[in-house]
Parts: C-alpha cells; structure tokens; sequence
C-alpha cells in the first residue's frame, strides 16, 4: 500500500511533529553529505524535505515521486524540480546521478530488488546514496499517524543485505528520530534535546528510522551454475556392473564405515 503525496505533504510542512522529524533527518543527511557543490542529486519516494539545502549549490536537483503515490509541484515558491515516475523506470540516463536519497520509496515498494537496480543503474560508478528507512525496533514504525507506520519497517542487516545485493557497499549507518511520535507542543519543545541524547545513548536501536549510506560499486560477473557440487552424488544413473559386482553407492558406504 502506497502513501499519497498529499498526506505525506500535509505531514511534513503543516505538522510540527512533521517538521520535527524534517530536520532532524535533514540534520543526519547533511552531516554525511556537508557539500553536494556542482552534483546531481535525486531524491526518490518523498525526499522532497530533505532535499531543499541542496536547491542552492547542487548542479541539479530532482524529485522523483512514484505513480502509485502521487507529485505535487515542488518547490512551491520556485520552478519545478520533481516528476512522476513509474516506480521501476525512471527517466534518468545511466550512470548520470552522484547523490541519490530515498525516503518513503522502499519499504512502502511491491518490488524492492527492481527498484533498487534502478538506482543502480542511475548512480555514477562510486555515488553515494542514502536509504531512509522505518526501524523495525523503534517507535515510530509502531505508532500509527505518521509516514512511517505505513509498510514494512527494516532492521539493519535487511537494508545491508538489500544493498550488498544490488551493486552497492555499505559505507556506515546511523539513526534519526529518537523523541515519541507524538505531535505535542509539550513533547516537541524538548524533542531536540531528546534527539541529541538519544544519539550519544544509542546509534540504531532506539531510532525511528535508520539511515544507511552505500557506495556504487563496479558490476562483478556472478558464476553460472551450482555454487555447491554434491559430495555424495546419487549412483542409480551409473554404467550397469559386472554380474556379482558390488553397486557402487554400497561400495561408497562400506569405505565411509572404514
């Protein structure tokens, strides 16, 4: 089930818990990425929020928004930098993005593996990209009423393996979104604070979302066939033996028993 554009819009520019959570993930982006000077940067899902200090040095900027959750014009005081596209193929040439977000585009995908070898295919050989995703142990992805309680939360190694598989290294990881989802002016007056000592206590754990960044790596060749040969292969199909000569699968057990 996908997130409309609108819902998810509403959330993060006329909520203050929506806000909140804007710059505290905003805060983590920017600390792994301080300059994306003279770079394309593409954000896919809903990365629209975090991609706004990047409008001003970046070569160019895009929001890829899918088909099944809807575009708005963005941003809304300037020009246009977001596009509907299928989610599977977007209308990027290959090997032509050198930082790519993802916010609110995977866990909520039918077909992850595809979506991600779209990226792949998008990303200049060593770009960066960065996967935000709910944390599957953290509150926000149990707590109903924000973005990330819609599709399926991830655990650390589930986005790892994600990525080691579709042409990417893991380069670190981290967490954002350590204050209770509840959009109260008395809990959002200390959710910085909370945010701060949330990330001395805990890196991942606690967070409510995980934030992962990867590297595009060079496509390696995969080997064809069985990784494994049977040790013991079946006999039944082996040339037919002298009258009296022992079968071989019982010739293989009596040297095992030796």
């Amino acid at each position: 089930m996908h997130q409309d554009v609108c819902d998810l819009r509403d959330f993060y520019y006329t909520t203050s818990l929506g806000r909140a959570a804007q710059k505290a993930m905003r805060d983590k982006l920017r600390a792994a990425w301080p300059s994306v000077a003279g770079l394309s940067v593409a954000g896919f899902g809903f990365a629209a929020p975090l991609l706004r200090p990047c409008l001003g040095e970046a070569r160019r900027v895009m929001a890829l928004m899918p088909a099944q959750q809807g575009v708005m014009h963005w941003p809304a005081e300037m020009a246009n930098h977001s596009v509907l596209v299928e989610e599977t193929s977007w209308p990027l040439a290959t090997d032509s993005i050198d930082r790519l977000v993802v916010l609110h585009g995977i866990e909520t995908s039918e077909r992850p593996a595809a979506l991600m070898e779209e990226a792949a295919r998008v990303l200049k050989v060593g770009a960066k990209a960065m996967l935000i995703l709910p944390n599957r142990s953290g509150l926000w992805a149990r707590r109903d009423g924000t973005p990330f309680a819609l599709g399926r939360p991830y655990s650390l190694g589930q986005v790892e393996t994600l990525l080691k598989d579709h042409g990417f290294d893991v380069d670190s990881h981290a967490a954002a979104l350590f204050f209770p989802p509840r959009d109260r002016k008395s809990w959002l007056r200390w959710a910085m604070m909370l945010e701060g000592v949330g990330q001395k206590l805990s890196r991942y754990h606690a967070g409510g979302v995980l934030l992962v960044e990867a590297t595009r790596v060079e496509d390696t060749p995969r080997p064809s066939g069985l990784a494994v040969r049977e040790r013991r292969p079946l006999r039944i199909l082996d040339p037919v033996r002298a009258p009296g000569a022992r079968p071989a699968w019982r010739a293989d057990r009596r040297d095992e028993r030796r």
